[in-house]
């Protein structure tokens, strides 16, 4: 693993091996340092890095390596900038789509395309070879070999963003926006097994969410635009089911949609219950649970007719038949259970199905109303449904509900049924609904009818002919008649008996008899009572109702003005309650942010009290949980190669080192070792006996059986040595007489030869024309695009070497500049060093005359060093340098105080260095370590010397930023105290390079 002191380190390390081919060692060096612990501050570094990891992960199809990485990832920029997160993600979903996508049409281009090496082959032999061996075609082969493992990579794509944002409220957004994605996938590419997997995924994660309550950065459910979010996701996957004809998984999400709303405890919205209802009707129908049907038919029509302000006269006429249908439809009788197992589990089903269907949130079970197909009739009725059908509708409910036809039945109802089977369309102001088709109710009308007729027909009759309750049933054959009363005497809907012996239908039984005749009588009764009052209506009765009418008119526009009145004052307080839940929502959620928000930041600052106290603890348990897992590990792989476990395994609960483990291991592998070596040695000499006595005893029956053999192989040889020539002698005679029978044809033969011969080499020759023709086509195409290509070389390599040539002379030109500002300073430094030493050799002549001066006017002076009196000048305190350097000229011993120069160390005592003359005092000395300026003899009084603070002085003259030459006065053994200065000593100049 190699170590980077900064993230751009690594990532331009990956750039360079991706450019030389290594791209295995750049993502393995990109996931090295983004699973690092070293680097878990984010950097806008870190997400460019993260960019380059995940089009290394797409391009060589690594996921798991993509997962680990964005799951540090989260890590990191999880509380510091997540959008950071949602870049990436989306960069990584948006590479392995286009990906998938590419390799779908290079594999439509690939098998619409001509790829030959030989122009006149139609396809190679190996691909002959392929196809008839595999059985397949060559799209399959292409499918699979390119656009499976790219599909496969997307699908695990999806699969790893959804685990990584499934607990993250901040990117709930792109959760939902990855799972429509999905859904879309599996729809798209008909992926039915994979919608399945999805589906239980984000199941799990819902129920998780909802388990695990106390995560940090939990979504919360309640909050309105999350549950919206969620709530659309759940919707997806319910036309996504419903469309790929998934029926179980859309019965599955239609209970994920209500077990969410009961969850929190809230309604959708209408235009969300429309698309609930719409489906659940599809799903019930699919799975024959007709009443199911009918009631979410009927939820459906309400919800249409109470929020659709813009819903046509012809498509609420169109969803009210379509209820009406769907009502009648329900068989008329109830499936009963026997055992009281199947009644309670019919029960619990009834329970499950009445909660989907009228959506209750909090159900009571003695709150519950039953569903029934008579209780569903009833209030269709009464809610005016059937008043909204269609007349052929309301026609065929009235035929089969209240009339008594047990002969014209039939007759009547095939018209009608015929009609509304050309019943429907489009719907144009409901969104959710596509088309009604009241076509698909036509058979289960047809049995009701059948079913209606013979309880009619064993009410008036009890022994009936088979053809005429045939004809008195046109929809269906007898056999088709005789399974539906099979299945209605079975549920005690008829009684009926089949005699095929003899032709005759028999209805009923003696108790059924009896019930039936009385209700026979009764209903005749009414017939005869309602046809006398039609006959002889009765006048008095007329003449009240005349008395009434005009009243009549004025009650009922009254009435109608009061229920409009009624309505508008229900819409305002609708309006009214809206609006007020509305603002209470809002409170509640401007409330829960600020919560959440203060809840975060003290979140923060305890989880950064926190760390420093966990990290020592932290580093040491890894350091311990890593050595203890390596001893495991190597205990475990010496058991694996040993034939049997240790006897002596771990006591749990005992202290176990890595030293304990590796020493058990090793006395292991050597016990093992020595038994084995033991067994070895003991199967070795058993075998060695065992193979000896086989080999004594099989001698002589080997002897014995090879000596039979030989007679029997001589035998056979002269036989067959015998029949071989009968056949070659018959062989020969035959082929004799072919020959001499044959041989009158030889002319003809060779005059065909020659002509198939001819046209053949004619042939051969035109196709060989034209395929030079066609290769030499192809030749001087690829000869012009080679031209072209080394023209474009050619100009490219002009264009470089140009360039480069240019760049060559420009560095020449520098190098020359700089070569003459050099030769330029070294003569500058050269006059200067010069001016410098007449300077310094007048100073030295001034300094001997003024020595030889003193020297006459005072005599001879001692050696000792003479004390100056306070307040002395230091002109007069000075000590000349000749007697200073006296002693060391004849090697005598110096004064420690003394100082001697440089230049009176090397010389001889026979050439003497002159004796520098002391300058007078002047107000521009300046000795302190300050720095202060002094003029140099013969100089102008401007022209000072600046003095260093480690005693060299500088001119101003002569320094400079570039590095020039300077003149540097080098002070001696000079001291200096208080506001006074004294010397003692010598100075001299000397001329270098700053």
């Amino acid at each position: 693993m190699s170590n980077f002191a900064k993230p751009e380190n690594a990532l331009k390390r990956a750039e360079e091996l991706i450019a030389v081919g290594q791209k295995q060692e750049a993502l393995q060096t990109l996931h090295n340092l983004i699973t690092s612990k070293r680097y878990r501050a984010w950097q806008k570094t870190l997400e460019r890095i993260m960019f380059k990891y995940v089009e290394l992960c797409v391009e060589m199809r690594r996921g798991r390596f993509a997962k680990d990485g964005l799951i540090q990832y989260r890590i990191v920029c999880q509380q510091v900038n997540v959008n950071s997160l949602e870049e990436v993600i989306k960069h990584f979903m948006h590479l392995s789509t286009e990906k998938a996508e590419q390799a779908r049409t290079q594999a439509q281009a690939l098998e619409e395309a001509l790829d030959v090496d030989d122009l006149e082959a139609d396809k190679r032999p190996e691909d002959l070879m392929l196809s008839y061996v595999s059985g397949e075609k060559g799209k399959d082969r292409s499918d699979r070999e390119l656009v499976t493992p790219w599909f496969k990579f997307l699908w695990e794509t999806y699969r790893t963003v959804l685990e990584i944002l499934r607990n993250n409220s901040k990117l709930e957004a792109l959760y939902a926006m990855t799972a429509h994605r999905a859904f879309q996938f599996c729809k798209q590419y008909k992926r039915t097994t994979e919608f399945r997997r999805l589906c239980e995924i984000i199941r799990n994660h819902l129920a998780n969410l909802n388990k695990y309550r106390d995560q940090r950065d939990r979504p919360d459910l309640t909050a309105p635009e999350s549950l919206q979010m969620y709530l659309e996701t759940r919707f997806e996957q319910l036309k996504v089911a419903t469309e790929l004809e998934l029926w179980q998984e859309a019965f599955r999400s239609v209970e994920d949609i209500h077990g969410l709303m009961c969850m929190v405890k809230k309604t959708p919205k209408a235009s969300l219950l429309v698309v609930y209802y719409a489906k659940l009707t599809e799903v019930f129908w699919i799975s024959s649970s007709y009443l199911y049907h009918a009631y979410a038919w009927f939820k459906l029509f309400n919800l249409q007719k109470s929020f659709n302000k813009n819903l046509s006269q012809r498509d609420l006429q169109l969803v009210a038949s379509a209820v009406v249908l769907a009502a009648l439809a329900v068989p008329p009788y109830d499936a009963r259970r026997a055992s009281h197992v199947e009644l309670e589990n019919e029960k619990e089903r009834n329970l499950r199905m009445s909660n989907l269907i009228g959506f209750n949130l909090d159900p009571k079970a003695e709150s519950r109303e039953v569903l029934s197909r008579a209780a569903l009739l009833s209030e269709l009725v009464s809610k005016g449904v059937l008043s909204c059908a269609t007349q052929e509708v309301k026609d065929i409910y009235h035929l089969l509900e209240h009339e008594f036809l047990p002969v014209d039945l039939g007759a009547k109802v095939q018209p009608l049924l015929t009609r509304i089977s050309k019943l429907g369309g489009k719907l144009a102001t409901i969104s959710s609904l596509q088309e009604v088709q009241l076509s698909k109710y036509i058979p289960a009308l047809e049995k009701l009818a059948t079913l209606r007729l013979l309880r009619q027909v064993s009410q008036v009759y009890s022994t009936m002919r088979i053809e005429s309750l045939s004809r008195m049933i046109p929809f269906f054959d007898f056999a088709v008649v005789e399974r539906i009363s099979v299945h209605a005497v079975k549920h005690k809907f008829i009684a009926m008996k089949v005699d095929h012996m003899k032709s005759v239908v028999m209805f009923g039984d003696a108790l059924l008899e009896s019930d039936g005749l009385q209700d026979h009588l009764a209903v005749f009764a009414e017939s005869l009572n309602k046809a006398r009052s039609m006959i002889y209506p009765s006048a008095k009765k007329s003449s009240k109702l005349s008395d009434i009418l005009p009243a009549l008119g004025e009650t009922v526009d009254k009435e109608h003005k009061r229920l409009l009145a009624r309505k508008s004052i229900i819409e305002k307080r609708k309006e009214e309650q809206e609006r007020q839940l509305l603002e209470m929502e809002r409170e509640q959620e401007s409330k829960r942010l600020s919560e959440q928000k203060r809840t975060e930041e003290q979140e923060q600052k305890r989880l950064a009290a926190e760390y420093e106290r966990l990290k020592n603890q932290r580093i040491l348990r890894e350091i311990e949980e890593r050595e203890l897992e390596e001893a495991q590990a190597f205990l475990e792989e010496t058991e694996k190669r040993s034939k049997k476990k240790s006897k002596k395994g771990v006591v749990e609960g005992e202290k176990v080192t890595k030293q304990s483990l590796m020493e058990r291991a090793l006395n292991e592998q050597l016990r093992e070792r020595q038994e084995s070596e033991k067994k070895l040695q003991k199967l070795a000499k058993t075998m060695d006996h065992l193979e000896r006595a086989k080999r004594e005893e099989a001698a002589p029956l080997i002897e014995a059986a090879f000596q039979q053999r030989l007679v029997e192989e001589k035998a056979l040889h002269e036989r067959e040595q015998q029949l071989e020539v009968e056949q070659s002698r018959q062989r020969h005679d035959g082929d004799l007489k072919e020959k001499n029978r044959l041989i009158r044809m030889l002319d003809n033969k060779m005059i065909f030869q020659e002509r198939v011969i001819a046209r053949r080499q004619a042939e051969f020759d035109q196709r060989q024309a034209a395929r030079e023709a066609r290769i030499n086509q192809i030749i001087q195409t690829r000869r012009q695009e080679r031209e072209i290509q080394r023209k474009k070389i050619f100009y490219i390599k002009t264009e470089q070497e140009r360039l480069a040539r240019l760049k060559e002379e420009e560095e020449a030109r520098k190098r020359e500049e700089a070569e003459r500002r050099r030769k330029e300073e070294a003569e500058h430094k050269a006059k200067l060093d010069e001016i410098a030493e007449k300077q310094r050799q007048r100073e030295r002549e001034l300094e001997e005359k003024e020595r030889l001066r003193r020297e006459a006017l005072l005599g001879p002076r001692p050696a000792a060093a003479t004390e100056v009196p306070v307040g002395a000048p230091v002109a007069a305190a000075a000590v000349p340098v000749a007697a200073a350097a006296a002693p060391a000229a004849t090697g005598g011993a110096v004064a420690p105080q003394k100082y001697v120069p440089k230049f009176r160390r090397g010389g001889g005592a026979e050439n003497p260095p002159p004796a520098r003359q002391q300058a007078p005092p002047s107000d521009t000395d300046r000795w302190s370590s300050g720095g202060g300026g002094r003029a140099r003899p013969g100089a102008p009084p401007e022209a000072t010397d600046r003095w260093t603070p480690g005693g060299a002085r500088q001119d101003p003259d002569r320094r400079g930023s570039g590095g020039g030459p300077a003149d540097t006065w080098r002070r001696g053994g000079g001291s200096s105290s208080g506001g006074g200065s004294s010397a003692s000593g010598s100075g001299t100049w000397s001329s270098s390079r700053r």
